[in-house]
Formats: structure tokens, sequence, C-alpha cells
């Protein structure tokens, strides 16, 4: 009894001097619960808010015009970031589906393989669109290991005629043409196969059987229409110099650059007669991605590492690539 009064006073005199019987914490964290209510953390200082950042100056809409290579008003065209894109913005103007574009020149209606469109667009640039006219089929014997063709594709899953070899087994034949879109060998659908695959397919035919080509020309051009060099003057959709271009890319983002210059342009040529000479294809994208992947190389390992990351899929024989590392020799001397 007597420990139990000592306590009482001595609890009694802490109130009385101002202290409390218990930890603060303790006992305000029990009421709070009690209570249920969550303790909370005094407020932390507000920071002040970020500068704001000028507004990003837009970047005028590039615009491009276009025409049917046969025959037709001129359109409008813009926000394409690749081929497929710029072929359905074709097709949207024209009332058209885009799998009827066989593929596009540059100032030019008419079939000229020089003008085809490839990865780079001027900004001032004239688009033809050829479309899809007769189909016809043609039985070839193959006298000879090479055909004499050379294949280009259009980026969107056609691939068409861009050179034939003179004196050589299509040559003779009236009825092929340059332009004429592959689509089926054997009754084979080749629609969406690359031009390499398209290569590859009739170079392992065997020599001495006959197959058939099933080809789509391109429709006929009016002969009343003039050849334009230069898009109409507009306001709308110029930079600034006629040696911009717009870069269409495959995989990736399109973007406006510099032409090439000089070196460049020799270059990408000489790895373009390479790539006739060992795959039987026509791609200046192509060869242009091969001799961008050979700026700043010390070495063809290198380079041929690089090429592997950009495009494995082609599979290059290594004769090939040690052509092109000399073909850009220039390029990576003066970009390295």
């Amino acid at each position: 009894m007597q420990q139990g009064s000592k306590k009482k006073r001595r609890e009694l005199g802490q109130m009385q001097n101002g202290e409390p019987t218990s930890p603060q914490g303790t006992e305000g964290a029990g009421e709070a619960a009690a209570q249920g209510v969550q303790p909370s953390a005094p407020p932390l200082p507000s920071s002040p808010p970020p500068p704001a950042r000028p507004p990003p100056c837009p970047r005028p809409k590039l615009v491009f015009h276009t025409q049917l290579a046969h025959g037709s008003p001129t359109g409008c065209i813009q926000g394409f970031t690749n081929v497929r894109e710029l072929y359905a913005k074709i097709a949207e103007v024209f009332n058209i589906s885009a799998s009827e574009i066989l593929f596009c020149t540059l100032n030019s209606h008419k079939v000229d393989m020089q003008k085809l469109l490839g990865g780079q667009i001027g900004l001032e640039d004239f688009i033809f669109a050829h479309v899809r006219g007769e189909t016809k089929e043609v039985e070839v014997t193959k006298t000879e290991d090479a055909l004499g063709l050379t294949i280009t594709d259009n980026g969107a899953g056609y691939a068409f005629i861009k050179r034939i070899k003179e004196g050589s087994t299509i040559y003779r034949m009236d009825t092929v043409n340059v332009g004429d879109h592959i689509e089926a060998i054997n009754d084979q659908s080749i629609v969406g196969c690359r031009h390499y695959e398209v290569a590859k397919m009739l170079k392992e035919l065997p020599r001495g059987d006959a197959f058939t080509l099933r080809l789509v020309e391109p429709k006929k051009a009016f002969d009343m229409i003039g050849q334009r060099m230069r898009a109409p003057k507009s306001g709308e959709g110029k930079v600034t110099s006629g040696r911009e271009t717009l870069r269409l890319r495959s995989k990736g983002t399109v973007s406006v650059q510099e032409a090439p210059n000089e070196l460049e342009e020799s270059a990408t040529k000489k790895v373009d007669d390479l790539l006739e000479s060992y795959m039987g294809i026509r791609d200046l994208e192509l060869a242009c991605t091969i001799v961008e992947a050979g700026k700043g190389k010390q070495n063809p390992d290198d380079f041929a590492k690089a090429l592997d990351s950009v495009i494995g899929d082609f599979g290059f024989p290594d004769v090939f690539l040690f052509e092109v590392w000399g073909a850009i020799g220039g390029v990576k001397s003066e970009q390295g």
C-alpha cells in the first residue's frame, strides 16, 4: 500500500511540474490509433517551380506534289514516314488502293529507273506513281545460269525488273520489260518478298528447265503528259535549300538532311553496282545504308560488324564486303 501511495505522489508531482506521465510519442500515437487517425510528418517546404521552357519551334509541314504517271490531276501529300505510308497517302488522294501502286519516279512520268524513288526525296521533287496495268504470263527456258535480270523492289512488297542485260535470255523476249512487277514464279506468289529473295529464287532454278513468270506491267502513260523537272511553287512545304532531302528509312523515323556530297554519291553508286554484280539487285537505299555503316570504321572487321547490326539478314559474302570496303574508302577516310 505504501509503495502505491508513493507512486501516485510521484506522478502528481510530475504533472504539477508540467512533465508528462508517459512518453509523448507513444501516448499520442495510441490516441490517434484509437481514433482511426494516422499521424503525419510536418509538410516539407515547397520547392520553387522549374523555369518554363520555351515552346519548341514548329517545323514547317513538308508537302509534296504528286500525280498518277498515266495521267491525273495534281494532288498534295504530307505526313508520311516511310514508303508504305507514302503509298497510302497517294492512294488516299486519288481514291485507289495502295496495293495498286507498283513504284514511284521523281520528276518524270516515264518508266525511268534513273528517276526511281528510293530512300531519299528532294524537298521540291514531284512524285509520279505508276499503278498496275495489264497482267501477262511468259514462259522462259533457262539456257544460261544468269537470266540477265536486275531486280529491285518498291519497299512495300513488290519486286520488279530494273534492268535487262543486253544479249541475255530475257533480252531476247520482247514481252518482258523494265518496270514489270514479278508477281509469281511458277504460280508461286512472291508478293511481299524482297528483291534479293526473288533474285535468289531465279538463280536457283535449274539450268535447262522452263518456268513461268507472271508479270504486271505499269499502266501506260499518255503521250500528252509533259515531263516535270520541279514541283510548282508553293509557300507550303519549302524549308530552306533544294539540297535538302527527306530520308525515308525502313526502320526508324523519317528525317530531313543535307543531300549526299560528291564522295558519298560516288561511293553509293559503286556499292549499287556491286550489289548488281554479286546479287543481281539494285537498291540505292540499301547502298546508301551500306556507305553510312562504313563511316568512321577503321578496318573491314568493324565495318562487317556494323553492317551486320543494321542489315544482317542479307548474309553478304566476304568477297563482296572487301570490295565494298574498298569502294567506300574515300568516304570513310573523310569521315573517320
